[in-house]
């Protein structure tokens, strides 16, 4: 594994000897790869059945320093639950999973004072969004938060909440999302927003349902409804806010429909049927990861993508956490947190009924 900002590509595919078993576990590790890089590495990991490529990302994917990943172990941190059949939450080792992604743009961020703390080359964190996958491995829920919602940071006071990777570090947000949330996060990935660009051209180019009709400031005219986009029309449409009055609420959603575009291009057969195509999603996407030493470790991996084998497109649910709108604060536009929904969805997390509040929003 590297800590380099960009590693070099590596690997080659090889045949399957068992096709049956392995485009099964291909399919749950390409749902699982596709969340944990803003839904857009599709099938990142969908290899690991072949172990030239398995090597590869672990070789090429980038790792964080578990010492600062993670707050230190505290009596107040939560801890992992699950419900027994009673509806009482007891202690368990590893059931459900709660993933915090990251988006940084090295070079079509928001602002100089965004910059990510252990993210070379001025990295901002554009995106946020807490990946939950319950118990039973037969769904995911992905929730957006909005990136300028006004919290409590814990030991820096009142701020944005994506500023507290650049005043804490990775495990200075994690404590920020745990505190507001009282659920544990077990996972954190990171994506470099240039890594959209090559899924998209080696996919040949994805077909997104765009919410509504806009020209980015780079000068791509988009209209509403479903549209053919090649890499750069892609990067522009995520990564565009000023053509909208509501800011980062439409780009939130844009990047919502993009992604799910991506996921539904990755789970066709054209796509699982092609090793060389996989294999490329691969090389050129790892380099662009930057993840918790758990998810570095291909075998792990492989293993919850297994378990998600039978998770499609239409299991995964979209969704941006409820606020109170745009407000001022500290001299700055902020988005005001809703509490109480704050409240209900990490209590949705906890009993197990995550999935019904997702569908409500």
């Amino acid at each position: 594994m590297t800590d380099e900002l960009f590693g070099p590509r590596h690997g080659a595919p090889v045949e399957d000897e068992k096709p049956r078993k392995s485009r099964g576990k291909k399919i749950g590790i390409i749902v699982l790869s596709s969340l944990l890089v803003l839904m857009l590495a599709g099938a990142a990991t969908a290899f690991f059945y072949l172990n030239s490529l398995r090597n590869a990302y672990e070789e090429s994917v980038h790792t964080l320093d578990p010492e600062e990943t993670f707050p230190e172990e505290r009596p107040e941190r939560p801890t992992r639950t699950e419900v027994d059949e009673d509806g009482n939450e007891v202690e368990v080792e590893d059931q459900q999973l709660n993933i915090l992604l990251i988006g940084y743009d090295v070079g079509g961020g928001s602002g100089e004072s965004e910059n990510l703390a252990w993210v070379p080359n001025a990295g901002r964190a554009d995106t946020m969004m807490w990946i939950h996958i319950p118990h039973e491995r037969d769904s995911v829920q992905v929730m957006s938060i909005m990136r300028d919602t006004w919290v409590t940071i814990p030991g820096h006071g009142e701020h944005k909440i994506n500023a507290a990777f650049s005043l804490g570090g990775t495990a200075t947000a994690v404590h920020t999302l745990e505190s507001l949330f009282g659920v544990r996060i077990d996972h954190v990935a990171a994506v470099n927003m240039y890594g959209f660009q090559d899924i998209v051209s080696t996919l040949g180019g994805v077909t997104v349902n765009s919410p509504v009709a806009f020209t980015s400031r780079d000068g791509y005219q988009y209209h509403g409804g479903p549209q053919y986009m090649n890499a750069s029309e892609a990067l522009s449409f995520v990564r565009e806010r000023r053509a909208f009055d509501g800011g980062d609420y439409q780009r939130v959603a844009n990047q919502q429909a993009f992604v799910r575009g991506v996921i539904g291009e990755v789970l066709t057969p054209g796509t699982l049927a092609n090793p060389a195509r996989v294999h490329n999603l691969v090389s050129g996407f790892s380099p662009y990861m930057t993840v918790d030493q758990g998810l570095g470790d291909a075998d792990y991996l492989a293993e919850i993508g297994w378990d998600m084998r039978n998770v499609r497109n239409s299991d995964i649910e979209f969704f941006t956490l409820p606020n109170n709108g745009i407000g001022s604060a500290g001299g700055q536009s902020v988005i005001w947190p809703n509490y109480g929904a704050i409240a209900e969805a990490g209590e949705a997390m906890r009993e197990g009924w995550f999935d019904e509040y997702a569908s409500q929003r």
